[in-house]
């Protein structure tokens, strides 16, 4: 019976919260931080999902092909 490998954490290990309680390095909120290991892989997709919009809001991301905003 194969089994699907967890997620893994996007913990970068620059671990300093803003304003707002989220992540500076992995862009999660404690709530998801705190609740990682009980989460099953859905639900970690998701959270992975909110981290990179997140990132994108906060113009963290390098995008190829992107426009620089003018």
């Amino acid at each position: 019976m194969d089994t699907e490998r967890r997620v893994p954490s996007p913990c970068v290990s620059i671990c300093c919260l803003d304003d707002a309680d989220i992540c500076l390095g992995c862009q999660r909120t404690v709530e998801e931080i705190t609740g990682w290991n009980r989460m099953d892989n859905t639900e970690r997709r998701v959270v992975l999902g909110l981290c990179h919009e997140r990132a994108r809001a906060g113009g963290m991301l390098w995008e190829v092909g992107a426009k620089p905003n003018a």
